[in-house]
């Protein structure tokens, strides 16, 4: 018969399930403000990770590139050139010819123009010159005989309203709600739209960032769509008779090609090859093989410094817009767009949600596989992005998922932590009231307080240590017993070694710690003979071993050679210690150190200072400096300098007086409220090489 959950575990169920919760609609809150800029960035990533391979079979790019412009002159160039241009390409029998730019205004050297810019050509010349076939008529002859899809361009005003102009082809079905539009269009002169085989808008904004990664298939002008430049390009060249929507899927000749919201379709890159892109010079010059046009769909387009249509795509930071345009129509032809259907991105909201499970799992059982569960789930999220982005072209946005898994983690460590702290705190209290129970109704207390006082130097045995050093100390435990120590121990004849500490808490726990960490202390600095700093860095992973998440103690080690007043000093999250110099205020030697012992593995460092004759180092514990008074008010560092600013006019009792002052004047401040922590002070008077003369 299986036992029914207790009312306590039913809680802690019930929290965690609440944590992860919390923790998971938070993390989701977050990924839907900084969704969009993340998912950019990652499947950009992507796209420069494998730019999509582009062969160049089925488009090319006549561009107006340096040499053109060095060859013709500065754009824009006559009409009779662009006639030409537009001819010799057709000769080759393309199935369509883009035009990636707009003829809004007559040929400036139309005949009849170029009469009226010079008044001083003879009446005879000037009507023989405008008797000549204007510029745009000869350009308008080669595009009523040529596959020439005009470009045209959406804008909000000063332009033609939409119902006056042509529109080839009708668009099937309703496009995409939120599909760009405009309230007027810029178009050629009606002499050139008017022959024109098809027209189509160019216009293809960026992202947010400034980054074009998409380009619309269809624009609504007024309230007539129109298709996009790729669209109707790829159109013509698949031979279908029209353009038709459903939902938002664009369905081209044999094609159909998914969009977002705004009927935009999202190019795989690539880079653009070097053998499908001809310099307009090049086509103008006829020396071309035959067939390089032929059976393709080329665009012309613009690509020189102050003319070009410049843009920045996912993998340059600076190209030309007829390039995109390009990669868009092979995209269609050869399936190369990217797509997010909404039941991928429900997917993510699902991935987030299972992960989100597993780790609550893993709080509640309290097993490791859930974690190892969890973790294998967030290492195949980028991996299956990845890998749905190279196969069939899915924009999957691990992003979302691991970020609700990682809020999930996140608040429920932070539950384990503060319910765990709080556990241990209440036991702590509860063992120590049993203990002290015990031990006052016992008398253990005052044989425990004998036995650590006895445990430490008498101030005669220190007074003893060495003539040419005059050291002294008091311990004072807060409670009957303490956690405070300090010691002197003798390494040869010219070096003494000084131990002050300070373990955490008060009492009888921190009573037995101090008495383990003592003699770890005094056993592994004695022996180590690696140096003090090894010697330190070998008593941390010491106590580390004996230590538990309770405990920690705080130490400063001090190895005084008496023969030159060089101190050796390693600070493990103590006090600093303060320098007593004759005719100066009493002033901190700070120390970098390191953190206190039992916390983590750390490379303390040995640090020096050098004490004349007549230098007083003082050694405190936090029962000093953190001793308040009646209103919470600290005794602090500046309170122990007033104390010590005095001088006693007896050298040989300098340390022993000192000390004593320091204590009186501590205990003054805490009057009528009781310690609050142990007390320690350890005072090291350097009389100087060698040892005094006696007195005559």
């Amino acid at each position: 018969m299986t036992a029914s959950p207790s009312r306590s575990d039913r809680t802690r169920r019930g929290a965690i399930w609440a944590a992860v919760l919390l923790g998971g609609l938070a993390a989701a809150l977050l990924s839907l403000i900084a969704a969009e800029p993340a998912r950019r960035g990652l499947f950009d990533s992507w796209q420069r990770l494998a730019p999509r391979a582009i062969d160049g079979r089925n488009v090319v790019v006549v561009l107006v590139d340096p040499l053109a412009l060095k060859t013709v002159g500065p754009w824009p160039w006559p009409r009779y050139y662009l006639g030409r241009l537009t001819e010799t390409i057709a000769a080759q029998k393309p199935r369509v010819i883009g035009m990636d730019m707009i003829f809004p205004e007559p040929d400036r050297l139309n005949p009849d123009q170029f009469v009226q810019l010079y008044p001083e050509i003879a009446p005879a010349a000037a009507a023989s010159i405008g008797n000549l076939p204007s510029m745009d008529t000869i350009f308008a002859q080669v595009l009523g005989g040529a596959p020439v899809v005009l470009g045209r361009l959406g804008i909000a005003g000063f332009g033609s309203d939409p119902k006056s102009l042509l529109l080839d082809p009708e668009i099937d079905g309703r496009p995409p709600p939120d599909a760009m539009r405009f309230p007027q269009v810029l178009a050629s002169i009606p002499q050139l739209d008017d022959v024109a085989l098809g027209h189509a808008l160019v216009n293809g904004p960026p992202d947010a960032d400034g980054i074009v990664r998409r380009v619309p298939l269809t624009v609504l002008a007024g309230d007539r769509p129109m298709p996009g430049l790729a669209a109707e390009l790829a159109r013509i060249a698949t031979g279908a008779p029209k353009i038709s929507w459903q939902g938002t899927t664009a369905v081209i000749g044999p094609h159909r090609v998914p969009t977002d919201d705004a009927g935009q379709m999202q190019i795989r890159l690539g880079k653009f090859p070097d053998t499908a892109r001809y310099s307009a010079a090049l086509v103008l010059s006829d020396k071309l093989k035959p067939g390089t046009f032929t059976g393709k769909v080329v665009i012309v387009g613009l690509g020189a410094e102050g003319v070009s249509d410049v843009v920045s795509t996912p993998l340059t930071p600076r190209g030309y817009g007829v390039f995109v345009q390009a990669q868009a129509v092979d995209a269609i032809l050869r399936g190369g767009w990217l797509s997010r259907p909404g039941w991928l991105a429900a997917g993510e909201w699902i991935a987030g949600a299972v992960l989100a499970l597993v780790i609550a799992l893993a709080g509640i059982i309290r097993r490791h596989w859930p974690w190892l569960l969890a973790g294998g789930i967030a290492i195949a999220l980028p991996v299956a992005s990845w890998a749905l982005f190279d196969g069939p072209g899915l924009l999957f946005d691990p992003a979302r998922p691991l970020m609700i898994g990682l809020g999930a983690a996140l608040a429920l460590g932070t539950l384990l932590f503060v319910r765990n702290r709080a556990e241990r705190a209440s036991l702590a209290r509860e063992l120590l009231e049993q203990q002290l129970t015990s031990a006052v109704q016992e008398g253990e207390l005052v044989a425990a307080r004998a036995i650590q006082l006895g445990m430490v130097p008498a101030r005669e045995r220190l007074a003893e240590l060495d003539p040419r050093i005059h050291a002294s100390a008091i311990l004072e435990p807060a409670r009957s017993v303490g956690g405070d120590f300090y010691d002197a121990i003798r390494i040869d004849a010219d070096r003494v070694l000084f131990v002050i500490g300070d373990v955490t808490g008060k009492g009888v726990p921190a009573a037995l710690y101090m008495a383990l960490s003592k003699t770890l202390a005094k056993s592994v600095l004695v022996r180590e003979s690696g140096g003090l700093a090894h010697a330190v860095d070998t008593l941390n992973l010491e106590l580390l071993r004996e230590a538990d998440d309770a405990m920690g103690v705080t130490m400063l080690i001090v190895l005084f050679d008496c023969a030159t007043g060089d101190l050796g000093m390693v600070n493990a999250g103590h006090e600093n210690p303060i320098l007593l110099r004759p005719g100066h205020a009493p002033e901190t030697f700070p120390m970098r150190g390191g953190p206190p012992f039992c916390v983590c593995e750390f490379a303390y460092p040995e640090e020096r200072l050098t004490l004349a004759p007549g230098e007083t180092l003082i050694l405190i514990t936090d029962g000093v400096t953190e001793a308040q008074d009646e209103d919470n008010r600290m005794f602090g560092v500046d309170g122990a300098f007033t104390a010590l600013a005095a001088r006693e006019p007896d050298e040989n009792a300098q340390g022993q007086q000192t000390v004593d002052r320091l204590v009186r004047a501590v205990r003054r401040f805490e009057h009528p409220t009781e310690p609050s922590d142990d007390l320690t002070v350890l005072s090291l008077h350097y009389r100087g090489p060698a040892p005094p003369a006696p007195p005559a």
